[in-house]
């Protein structure tokens, strides 16, 4: 991980992308407590229901959010690899770039999870940030051996089938093929013969080997969007429609196999990666509509600023006592407030995070992994 200036001015940099980044960003730093709070205030329990993830089979908001992370960590492979090969740079170089990046995001991970701290001895393994890493690897490789949309195309399909495959059609000792529970799928069975350490869900792993392999198709997805945006031959509006359709046609392939092959993020099913792939290609649409090509750009700069320092701010927070921090500043305040305290209290603690980020953005310290 180094800290380094903005290469690029940032006003050349796709906005909309680094703004989809901070607007994924915003609900694990603060912004899904905040919508918890206004839930109870409010009396909206579909909003407070959305902020948590589903136990297990099906789908809500924050479900979104990690995969959404990955296709956008996706559609920069092609500015922040690809353009590289323009400029001739040699496979090899980037191939072992990319490799330190996955090392280092793997051991990031084991620091998120208090491996360091705790010791190794029954230690978690498996992270948010080992997944991002092996995900992004392995669709770098893909994408730098194979640059064209429909080779792509074809690897993403293969994977999502392959996985689709193993998932319901290879069988487990003792408990047979297509068992899709906490205690019988393959994930769980994979993770227990070659992952050691101890599991996040006791006996599978939500970021577990076959997980992280499955993940590589969004990250792929991701890819296919940076390209079709990078394609100077194309104008925003085709650019904006081709997003949208394989958006729509995504969600609705996911729904349509969900009556047989569920949604489960736990363990990263194929339609898992065709829904939140599907939805996550209309939001890039979206943002890129608003911000790239209509301009408006102001809205989106609270998003932008947490965007550009994404990584960062994930670590600061398992390592920094964020909220003791908040209460340093405001606490005299909270009888002053009364009833309006917690409201308060999240709102500060949103902008103690912020104002961080932004001091960064302003001195151009940008953390890159």
């Amino acid at each position: 991980m180094k800290t380094e200036k903005l290469r690029t001015d940032p006003q050349k940099r796709l906005y909309s992308l680094d703004a989809l980044r901070g607007f994924d960003m915003f609900w694990i730093t603060g912004g899904g407590g905040l919508a918890i709070l206004l839930s109870n205030m409010t009396g909206a329990e579909w909003l407070g229901i959305q902020m948590y993830h589903v136990d297990w089979e099906g789908f809500q908001f924050m479900d979104l959010v990690f995969p959404l992370f990955m296709f956008i960590s996706g559609v920069a492979i092609p500015f922040s690899v690809l353009s590289k090969l323009e400029n001739s740079i040699p496979k090899s170089k980037l191939i072992w770039k990319t490799f330190r990046r996955f090392v280092l995001l793997v051991i990031l991970g084991l620091l998120y999870n208090g491996v360091f701290r705790d010791g190794f001895e029954n230690a978690r393994i498996a992270s948010v940030l080992g997944q991002i890493g092996t995900a992004y690897f392995l669709a770098s490789i893909i994408a730098i051996y194979f640059q064209s949309l429909r080779s792509r195309i074809i690897w993403l399909v293969a994977i999502l089938v392959g996985i689709g495959i193993i998932q319901l059609l290879v069988p487990i000792p003792g408990i047979g093929a297509g068992v899709l529970t906490p205690e019988g799928s393959i994930n769980g069975y994979i993770d227990g013969l070659l992952l050691p350490g101890k599991f996040y869900g006791g006996t599978f792993d939500p970021e577990g080997i076959l997980c992280s392999i499955s993940a590589t198709g969004i990250t792929l997805m991701g890819t296919l969007a940076g390209s079709i945006l990078k394609d100077s031959k194309r104008g925003d509006w085709q650019k904006i429609g081709l997003l949208s359709i394989s958006g729509v046609t995504s969600i609705l392939l996911a729904l349509a196999l969900s009556s047989f092959y569920p949604i489960i993020k736990s363990c990263w099913t194929s339609t898992f990666n065709l829904l939140t792939g599907g939805i996550s290609l209309l939001l890039l649409a979206l943002f890129y509509l608003l911000i790239d090509h209509w301009g408006l750009k102001k809205w989106a700069f609270y998003f932008r600023v947490i965007g550009m320092n994404s990584i960062f701010i994930y670590l600061f927070q398992s390592i920094v006592n964020v909220p003791r921090v908040t209460d340093s500043f405001i606490g005299w305040l909270e009888k002053p407030m009364g009833q309006f305290w917690d409201l308060f209290w999240n709102i500060s603690y949103l902008a103690v995070i912020w104002l961080l980020l932004y001091y960064m953005y302003k001195k151009k310290i940008f953390i890159r992994v």
